[in-house]
């Protein structure tokens, strides 16, 4: 018997820890392998000092079908069927089993560096909650969005109400929940789900530049930034001034600001003489 590949493929370049769901002939199902993957690829990023940037994505006829509900023993839904014959019973499964995708959707929004998505093709169910938790999502023309969930009669509820609801607004949330329509690239830029659309041919070498980009930028910035986004997200506009103020103090005693203000006024000043 042919051993299986690995549900997800990981490798380091430039400062990119870039992570491929890799199950094309399933759609790229989420798997529990997958997740165990995935959430190791997460700790790694997290942990690792010269890891800048994460990149998801995947290759085949969809970015990802959801979670996998007919993979054999160890696959998603049989972790979501633990017997549950109260409503209690449901809520403690969502948060506790379903192999953990709420806890790593959330590590993945709470780990101090930027996490990248890339929409090559259709993005459904558990791919999409999974992609809500990241900080930037970008798209290829031929992507596309939807939570099939209605069509069972449930929510998506590892994240994909809360999170949706919370980045483009109760509006486009009826539209991919309650009337259970898809939406195109351009409709999912349109309505926030996408910071940008690129033609087909272009999308992996933009993806890589953007990230690429992204491990340039300043570590402690960035992770500053990400933790005060969050949180001028949930407080009013006062206590949002406040956060700013309390991450600018920390950040402009960092030695990487006081000697790039030095040089820079350095450089200033000699072309001012």
């Amino acid at each position: 018997m042919t051993e299986e590949a690995p549900h997800l493929l990981t490798e380091e370049m430039d400062g990119i820890l870039v992570t491929t769901l890799n199950r094309p002939d399933k759609l790229n199902a989420i798997s529990r392998e997958m997740m165990d993957l995935l959430t190791e690829a997460v700790l790694r990023l997290r942990d690792k000092a010269d890891l800048n940037v994460m990149l998801i994505r995947s290759q085949g006829r969809y970015f990802s079908s959801g979670a996998d509900l007919r993979g054999g023993s160890r696959n998603i839904a049989s972790e979501a069927n633990v017997a549950a014959n109260t409503a209690s019973k449901v809520r403690e499964n969502h948060r506790l089993n379903l192999n953990n995708m709420q806890q790593l959707w959330d590590e993945m929004e709470h780990v101090e560096k930027p996490i990248v998505v890339a929409h090559h093709a259709m993005c459904v169910g558990g791919g999409l909650e999974m992609s809500l938790s990241c900080d930037f999502r970008l798209a290829s023309r031929s992507a596309a969005y939807a939570f099939p969930e209605g069509l069972f009669g449930v929510l998506p509820a590892s994240g994909g109400v809360s999170r949706l609801t919370r980045l483009c607004g109760p509006h486009w949330a009826r539209w991919l929940i309650m009337a259970n329509k898809p939406a195109s690239a351009e409709m999912a830029f349109t309505m926030g789900l996408v910071h940008q659309v690129y033609e087909d041919g272009d999308f992996e070498a933009e993806v890589m530049d953007f990230c690429r980009h992204l491990a340039k930028q300043n570590g402690e910035q960035m992770g500053a930034a990400k933790v005060a986004i969050e949180l001028c997200a949930e407080v009013g506009r006062d206590s949002a001034r406040h956060v700013e103020r309390m991450a600018n103090s920390a950040l402009m005693l960092n030695p990487d600001y006081i000697m790039g203000m030095e040089a820079y006024l350095k450089g200033v000043g000699g072309k001012g003489g």
